[in-house]
């Protein structure tokens, strides 16, 4: 049903050895291979029971674990790029966060909390305010009704093989790997 994408064209990414994106991309393929077992048993499970109840439960974390990792490295690219200043997200950074800096150092402080999990920059789509969010395994924390602009792995196997507990040196790596391109035009789809 859902087929792994590749990423491939990330390998060579300065500050992110070929192994680590190697294991990231296997890690990410099982989110895929897991979403597709998961779907296919659910089914024709019996609706009701533990087993079922459960697996539906697990599905959710499976499917944005694939939909999460599909944003991280789409949002990077090889060689990186600077935000537009000039463009609507940097104008809208600037009205919620009072300017690009600001956004910034909020949003590495977001990365670098303790514990595992995913720093995103979201969008509300009622209102159209940008927040900073942690979401914590996948599943827990998200805002329901935004829209995911930017999205960064804050995991362990994001960063451990090449920084080992450096994940502020992580974050400064991520950071020379957006795709600001890919970025703004998540923020202005669909408005």
């Amino acid at each position: 049903m859902y087929e792994s994408k590749n990423f491939e064209r990330l390998l060579g990414t300065e500050g992110f050895s070929d192994v680590l994106l190697r294991n990231h991309f296997t890690l990410y393929e099982g989110y895929v291979s897991n979403t597709n077992k998961a779907h296919e048993f659910l089914k024709t499970a019996e609706v009701g029971t533990p087993v079922y109840n459960e697996l539906k439960r697990r599905f959710g974390w499976e499917w944005n674990g694939m939909r999460l990792h599909e944003l991280y490295f789409g949002n990077m690219i090889k060689g990186g790029s600077q935000i537009d200043k000039k463009s609507s997200l940097a104008k809208k950074i600037e009205e919620d966060f009072g300017s690009v800096e600001t956004w910034e150092k909020d949003f590495r402080a977001t990365g670098a909390m303790r514990g595992i999990g995913w720093a995103i920059l979201a969008c509300d789509n009622e209102t159209g305010k940008l927040f900073n969010v942690w979401v914590n395994e996948h599943d827990e924390g998200h805002l329901a009704g935004a829209k995911i602009i930017l999205v960064m792995d804050v995991f362990e196997h994001a960063f451990a093989l090449d920084y080992g507990i450096k994940r502020a040196d992580y974050i400064s790596a991520f950071w020379n790997a957006i795709d600001w391109k890919i970025v703004s035009d998540r923020f202005l789809a669909g408005k």
